[in-house]
């Protein structure tokens, strides 16, 4: 057994960490649950608590379950960083670890097919396990079943995630639940951290999502060609399918998204983020090889390509990381946990849209490194996606009982749509993405919508495109009103111009899609009004009109609502 770990000189912790510390060992819990919003260092918090209780004797052993093999090895190396070595290959067959090590690194499948093992090496030595991302134990019955059976005889357990919520009823092993007024019972953690939080604090960097719509063309398995522009209001079916044919990469849409995200990442490289990178998360692996051969025709680099069935992916993904290379493609393996700091730069081009995946994806770029750097995200201008974005700082439990409402998209229905589904003989496939181009059409931050929709390459896109890197939340807020500002002030300028030059034309209904655009403007411009009387964030005005008057965010908002809330901000 190698020499009890002990807390060195010179490890500092946050703020938020020391308090988590003094709950955690004022309390001496068996189960204690920290919600910490990725980015923020639960994995610090965690060793320092690993530490802590090697020191006071409560423990003389560690087990870390993890969500994948990569994080195997990136646990093991944060663990010897500290001084606990943690043997990251360990397999259930070995039955006995080493007596070299401190404890293991073990993944919640192995934990799963084997949890005789796991649970012998429990109760031989006094344990503390780590539960990273512990929501993944109800993803199956075998897992948590395992899961539980393995550690029950631990001494402590420390459960981390950042993203709690699932959307199915499997209860999370080891987590409490509290029922509600509403008769529902919701996880409860012993210390949380959100994202606002850690914003305020500066420990996560602002994240500037800028959504894309545009018009796509496309043929059904009946032959029939449809077409829809990307972010209108529209049946399921038809959101999946214009999506899906968006995401296509031989398509224009995905090509001009890629060039846009391209020269944001040189302008962030160039103003002050010298290493910054690229992550675009893809559907599948057809998919995801077929971007990195357009990024490198965009780019005349090669894009690194992370697969998560390849041997290599660890290997790539570490190399990247201390690399100075632009872009990395990517299946799921990224989308959680992986610690790449000089990603600045995302296009999120999957059709998954549950709350838990899209948080743990956008948790890829939030990691602040110096104080200034912003994130930036490109999105397809879609109902559902554009409300996560628009509360990114929205806190969430998993709920049980909860009734299964199709507020968004449906994943299953996506995944339906993103197969090939090849016909056999000589029948061509059912679903043909035919066009699609890409219109910028609206930015997302601190849960308020800015800009004009503007096409591709024009400089109206470039002017959001070159926003600086380096700015605080309140400078990307006072840069975003003002450039729309000016926007505004433009399109005023040019309009009698175009008066005087020729007849105006009768004055023609708007559809439902252009009238929600100038009342989402109108309303914007209102709540740059009443940010520049009272100084309150745009975020909070918007929020505090939601509860006013009720209703989604304004980028999914109905003409309606939209109407109300113009009303509600004139008279606050």
């Amino acid at each position: 057994m190698p020499p009890r770990p002990v807390v060195q000189q010179g490890q500092t912790l946050r703020v938020w960490q020391r308090k988590a510390l003094m709950e955690y060992l004022r309390g001496k819990r068996e189960d204690f649950l920290a919600v910490a919003t990725p980015g923020a260092g639960k994995t610090t918090f965690a060793l320092r608590v690993a530490l802590e209780l090697f020191a006071d004797g409560t423990i003389d052993n560690v087990t870390v379950v993890a969500p994948t093999e990569h994080l195997k090895t990136q646990w093991a190396e944060a663990a010897a960083r500290v001084g606990i070595d943690l043997d990251a290959g360990f397999r259930n067959s070995d039955v006995h670890a080493s007596s070299d090590f401190h404890g293991t690194v073990v993944t919640y499948a192995q934990v799963g097919i084997a949890p005789a093992v796991h649970k012998r090496r429990t109760i031989t030595r006094k344990t503390l396990v780590v539960l990273d991302e512990i929501h993944h134990a109800g993803d199956s019955r075998s897992w948590g079943d395992g899961v539980r059976a393995a550690f029950e005889p631990a001494v402590r357990r420390l459960m981390l995630t950042g993203t709690p919520f699932r959307s199915d009823d499997n209860p999370i092993p080891f987590v409490q639940y509290e029922r509600g007024m509403d008769g529902l019972q919701r996880s409860r953690a012993d210390t949380v951290y959100g994202y606002a939080d850690a914003l305020q604090d500066g420990v996560v960097r602002p994240v500037i999502f800028l959504a894309y719509s545009g018009e796509t063309r496309w043929r059904t398995s009946a032959g029939d060609e449809l077409a829809a522009r990307l972010g209108e209001p529209m049946t399921q079916d038809l959101i999946a399918q214009a999506w899906r044919t968006a995401l296509d990469p031989t398509g224009e849409w995905m090509q001009q998204v890629l060039r846009a995200a391209d020269a944001r990442l040189q302008n962030l490289r160039a103003g002050g983020i010298p290493d910054a990178g690229g992550l675009v998360i893809a559907s599948d692996q057809q998919s995801a090889r077929s971007y990195a051969k357009v990024l490198g025709e965009i780019t005349g680099e090669k894009a690194v390509v992370v697969l998560s069935d390849d041997v290599g992916a660890s290997g790539r993904i570490a190399a990247f990381s201390a690399s100075q290379e632009r872009w990395m493609v990517a299946v799921r393996m990224v989308s959680e946990g992986v610690d790449i700091p000089r990603l600045a730069v995302g296009v999120y081009a999957t059709s998954a849209s549950t709350p838990l995946f899209f948080a743990q994806a956008i948790g890829r770029f939030v990691r602040a490194r110096r104080q200034g750097e912003t994130a930036t995200v490109f999105v397809p201008s879609v109902p559902h996606l554009l409300e996560l974005a628009s509360e990114m700082e929205a806190q969430r439990n998993h709920v049980l009982g909860e009734p299964k409402t199709k507020d968004g998209l449906d994943d299953d229905l996506l995944e339906r749509a993103q197969r090939a589904e090849d016909a056999s003989g000589e029948l061509e496939k059912r679903f043909e993405a035919l066009s699609a181009t890409a219109e910028l059409d609206q930015i997302i931050f601190d849960g308020a919508t800015f800009g004009l929709p503007a096409q591709t390459g024009t400089p109206e896109e470039e002017e959001y495109l070159g926003l600086p890197g380096l700015l605080t939340p309140d400078q990307v807020s006072a840069l975003l009103s003002k450039r729309q500002a000016e926007q505004l002030a433009a399109q005023k300028r040019s309009a009698p111009a175009a008066t005087i030059a020729e007849p105006a034309p009768a004055q023609q209904p708007r559809t439902a899609g252009e009238r929600r655009i100038v009342l989402r403007r109108q309303l914007n411009t209102l709540v740059a009004a009443h940010h520049h009387r009272t100084g309150l964030p745009h975020g909070k005005i918007h929020a505090e009109l939601r509860r006013l008057c009720g209703g989604p965010p304004s980028a999914q908002a109905t003409i309606e609502q939209l109407e109300e809330r113009i009303a509600t901000v004139q008279t606050l």
